[in-house]
C-alpha cells in the first residue's frame, strides 16, 4: 500500500529536505508540502492525505490548531508531529488536539517511514525522546484552583506585538543563548536569527539585548530559573 503524505513545516530547507527524504521511500507517495497551518488544511481537504506531518510552531496557524481542524475536515488523515520541541505542553497539545504521532526532527528517515506505517495501521507513535516528559505530565498532581496559569507562550508574545517565532527568538536571548545557539536551537540560519532579533527589538522598544531580557521577564515570556547571562 503506498501512503500518502503532506508535510507541513514553516521553514523552507526543512520542508523541502523532508519531502526529498519521503520521496526516497518506497511506498511512500509525498502529495504536497504547506508552509503554514493554514496551507495545511487547505491541501489536506484537496488532497485527502493518508498522513500529514506537522510541525508545531509555524504562522497564521500552528500545528495543534491545524490539528484539531483537520479531525473534522480529513478524519481519515492521521497526523504526525514532526518538531522541535519535546516539552510537557506541546506533547500533551499536539495529542489533545488529535495527532496520533510524536516525533522530534532528530528522527532518522527509518524511524519516519515505520512511523508512517504503525500510524497507518492504527497505532501510535511517540518518540522515545519525549516518552518521559508526556509520563511526567500525567503524573504530576493538577494545580491548585487559586494557583495562576501562566499564559501560552504564543499568546504572551502577541501582547507585545510580537509573532510566535520572535516570541521563541525572545525568550532563548532571556535564557542566555548567542545568535548561533539560537540558530542551532531552531534549525534556522543565523541571519534568519538576527533578522528576527532585530524585528523583535525594534517592536518592542528595546535598545540592547539586556532590556530584551528584562521585557521578557515583565512579560512571562521567561523565568529567573531559565535566565542566563544575555549573549551578544
Amino acid at each position: 500500500m503506498t501512503i500518502r503524505v503532506l508535510a507541513a513545516d514553516d521553514q523552507r530547507v526543512v520542508r523541502e529536505g523532508l519531502a526529498m527524504l519521503l520521496s526516497l521511500l518506497p511506498d511512500v507517495e509525498v502529495v504536497g508540502t504547506a508552509a503554514d497551518g493554514e496551507e495545511a488544511v487547505a491541501l489536506a481537504a484537496a488532497t485527502q492525505p493518508d498522513v500529514v506531518l506537522m510541525d508545531l510552531r509555524m504562522p497564521r496557524l500552528d500545528g495543534a490548531a491545524a490539528t484539531r481542524q483537520l479531525r473534522d475536515r480529513c478524519p481519515g488523515a492521521r497526523i504526525i508531529v514532526l518538531t522541535t520541541y519535546a516539552d510537557d505542553k506541546s506533547v500533551i497539545d499536539a495529542l489533545r488536539a488529535g495527532a496520533r504521532g510524536y516525533l522530534t526532527k532528530d528522527a532518522g528517515a527509518e524511524e519516519i517511514h515505520r512511523a508512517l506505517r504503525d500510524v497507518t495501521s492504527g497505532r501510535a507513535v511517540i518518540d522515545p525522546a519525549v516518552q518521559g516528559h508526556l509520563v511526567d505530565a500525567i503524573a504530576a498532581p493538577a494545580p491548585s484552583p487559586a494557583s495562576p496559569v501562566p499564559g501560552d507562550p504564543p499568546d504572551l508574545a502577541a501582547r507585545l506585538g510580537l509573532t510566535p517565532r520572535e516570541g521563541e527568538v525572545l525568550t532563548l536571548i532571556a535564557e542566555g543563548l548567542s545568535n548561533a545557539e539560537i540558530a542551532r536551537h531552531l534549525v534556522v540560519s543565523e541571519a534568519t536569527v538576527k533578522s528576527h532579533v532585530n524585528h523583535l527589538l525594534a517592536k518592542i522598544g528595546a535598545r540592547s539585548r539586556a532590556q530584551a531580557v528584562s521585557t521578557a521577564f515583565q512579560h512571562g515570556l521567561a523565568t529567573r530559573g531559565e535566565a542566563g547571562p544575555p549573549s551578544a
